[in-house]
């Protein structure tokens, strides 16, 4: 490389750095709940790259709370076991021994293996999951359906208290029961549940699509809660996109102040959202559209 071009990019650089200042400013202090999935922690160098960016996130002042799924995992170790799985309307059956293989999959497994990437880029994660401290006690979903389960009580503290001590809560998606039951819960709905309760600035959830579409499958940067029910029932809101943007409704309802849905297997995706004026996805809000921030925007 010539200097020259040496010269130009390092400038751009600068130039990058210091656009990045309002958004710095705007989110300091922000607690930020991303649900970690897909693509992303498909591979070591994914991985690597989303714990650096969580590192960076709280290196500059947020407050980053991760919760992950791991359904691919899940099914690996079912086979490997030889436990069978069956469905109803698409969703697995979650019997005892199934319930137990994903609390040992995601709190075990996963769980560690997202900490001690963040760990690697000088983090100091920690891995919980919803059992621990109550922080998510849940009912059954379906009874058809076995241990799966919907968040009916939280107990954000345990989440406080690690923020506090500048820990970055790692968390598995399973609940407990009031009767001592494990329960299986959706991903996504966890996440969803967690940012409610924290009243979190912004949930990200990072998904394997680009963003929410409209009729022509054009990505639609910012949307109210009004046009996610408006776009559902007209059947452009369709297939795995509506339990999201579910997800994203419930959050704003519990006092989630955005929710964006946004393109995970994107390199730095959350960096793009958080610190960049075009942002990236689905901005999911009820408020006016995203406008480049000052010091003071709240």
């Amino acid at each position: 490389m010539k200097k020259q071009d040496m010269n130009r990019d390092w400038i751009a650089t600068a130039r990058t750095l210091s656009q990045a200042l309002p958004y710095l400013q705007r989110y300091e202090g922000a607690t930020v709940v991303i649900k970690l999935g897909g693509h992303a922690m498909g591979s070591d160098e994914a991985m690597e790259s989303f714990a650096r960016d969580v590192v960076l996130m709280q290196q500059v002042g947020v407050k980053p709370v991760v919760v992950h799924g791991g359904g691919p995992m899940i099914n690996k170790m079912l086979g490997q076991l030889g436990i069978e799985s069956s469905f109803v309307n698409g969703k697995r059956v979650t019997d005892k021994a199934t319930v137990e293989v994903v609390e040992m999959v995601l709190s075990g497994l996963v769980n560690k293996r997202i900490v001690q990437a963040i760990n690697s880029q000088g983090g100091r994660a920690i891995g919980i999951s919803g059992k621990d401290a109550n922080l998510m006690v849940c009912e059954q979903a379906d009874p058809e359906l076995g241990f799966v389960g919907a968040p009916v009580a939280m107990d954000p503290s345990i989440v406080h208290e690690l923020g506090e001590e500048n820990l970055i809560p790692v968390i598995a998606p399973v609940g407990a029961g009031r009767d001592g039951e494990t329960f299986n819960v959706n991903g996504d709905t966890a996440a969803g549940a967690i940012a409610g309760a924290l009243h979190a600035d912004r949930l990200l959830l990072l998904t394997d699509v680009s963003g929410v579409k409209d009729a022509n499958g054009e990505v639609l940067t910012c949307l109210s809660s009004q046009q996610i029910k408006d776009l559902t029932e007209a059947g452009v809101i369709a297939g795995g996109m509506i339990p999201k943007t579910q997800t994203a409704l419930d959050a704003l309802r519990d006092g989630v102040r955005a929710v964006v849905i946004l393109d995970g297997r994107a390199p730095n995706a959350c960096l793009l959202e958080l610190y960049t004026e075009h942002g990236a996805g689905s901005l999911i809000r009820d408020t006016q559209p995203r406008v480049k921030p000052t010091a003071k925007t709240v």
